[in-house]
């Protein structure tokens, strides 16, 4: 099948700058780059009318409108999701459905699934989702071998292996030497000093609580550093973890600066102004926010997980707990120009164009295979 000729639906739950939508926008574009027939589905949340970024216009973009309701559980707000994406979905106009998610996987039928990462849910109904997420598509992509390995131990199965693809050039351009870049970054510092940057919310999975704990730690030999937190955006409803991240905070008399959603246009340069990066997320299936970070050549402490091994070798710090991370974080505060270097070299050899490619190349194999 030509390229030019493959129509592919690919399918997120959400407009919002999670992880997984950031992927399903770039290798979007990148597809269409490479001549194929592009259609994002999404959930549009409370009125929203359009991704929180510019879409490439080769890209056609399918909103649904998915307006809150009060005091809906989660579980029934992420029944209602499937069922909002289900009644929408139109599967016949593409050869190949490719979901991205959980909700998505549940909603449309015969598809290939891309899983992130797996997730651990108690609530029975989630819990039958994330299962049928995993063994009901008839291809399944990972985006490190880690989460492939889970998988395999998991269910049996085994998924192709096609890792991220990273603007790198957008976050190379905001830590140049420029005096439009210059700027951008000062308008940062200027507000906020020096800072250690998490990026991703506050939430369990990234392990703000952990973090809270280490710059606590840190401060008291580095008093006029300052952790700001930046982004999040969830189904999900984290407000116990928030309130004992907010207690944990006060107890310990230290103040993390909450930005909340940073607009897409400025985040590369609040990411190439601070001093560390930090991500101590428990659970991953790549790192795509630590990977931009080595672009914008920020030294970069994470959780010593096996993905993020894999993902990044030697080119950043890692840590097992609080006290780890402030060792570590504060090493990184004098960082190796040799290791800033490696770890730029390695976010600029993946690219979104290669891994269209392996998609492509990924849903020919699947096709034939059917």
């Amino acid at each position: 099948m030509a390229a030019g000729a493959l129509r592919v639906g690919l399918l997120t739950y959400s407009t919002k700058p999670r992880g997984g939508v950031v992927h399903t926008l770039n290798l979007a574009e990148a597809l269409a780059e490479l001549g194929v027939d592009v259609t994002v589905w999404s959930l549009a949340r409370n009125g929203d009318s359009g991704f929180f970024r510019a879409v490439d216009p080769r890209v056609r973009l399918r909103l649904i409108d998915f307006p809150d309701v009060t005091d809906e559980s989660v579980t029934d707000r992420i029944v209602r999701s499937i069922d909002a994406l289900a009644g929408a979905f139109t599967p016949d106009e593409y050869d190949i459905v490719h979901a991205q998610d959980c909700i998505s996987a549940n909603a449309v039928g015969p598809c290939v699934r891309t899983i992130h990462h797996l997730d651990q849910f108690t609530t029975p109904v989630l819990a039958a989702c994330h299962e049928r997420a995993i063994v009901e598509p008839y291809a399944r992509i990972c985006v490190s071998e880690a989460v492939a390995a889970e998988v395999r131990r998991g269910w049996g199965l085994t998924p192709a292996v096609i890792p991220n693809g990273v603007q790198a050039d957008r976050f190379i351009a905001a830590a140049g030497a420029d005096a439009a870049a210059a700027a951008a970054r000062e308008q940062w510092t200027d507000r906020l000093g020096d800072y250690i940057l998490a990026v991703g919310g506050i939430e369990p999975r990234k392990g703000s609580i952990d973090l809270i704990r280490a710059y606590h730690l840190l401060s008291q030999s580095h008093p006029g550093i300052s952790l700001v937190f930046a982004g999040g955006e969830t189904l999900f409803d984290y407000r116990d973890y928030r309130a004992a991240f907010e207690q944990l905070a006060h107890d310990l008399g230290v103040e993390p600066v909450i930005l909340g959603p940073v607009d897409d246009a400025t985040l590369p340069a609040l990411v190439a102004a601070a001093r560390v990066f930090a991500f101590p997320s428990t659970k991953e299936g790549f790192g795509l926010a630590a990977m931009e970070a080595l672009a914008a050549g920020r030294p970069v402490v994470v959780r010593d997980l096996p993905v993020l091994r894999e993902v990044f070798g030697a080119t950043v710090d890692y840590a097992d707990d609080a006290a780890g991370l402030a060792t570590a974080i504060e090493a990184a505060l004098s960082p190796d120009p040799d290791r800033v270097a490696a770890g730029r070299s390695l976010a600029t050899s993946l690219t979104w164009a290669d891994c269209a490619r392996s998609h492509l190349r990924f849903y020919a194999e699947v096709s034939r295979s059917r």
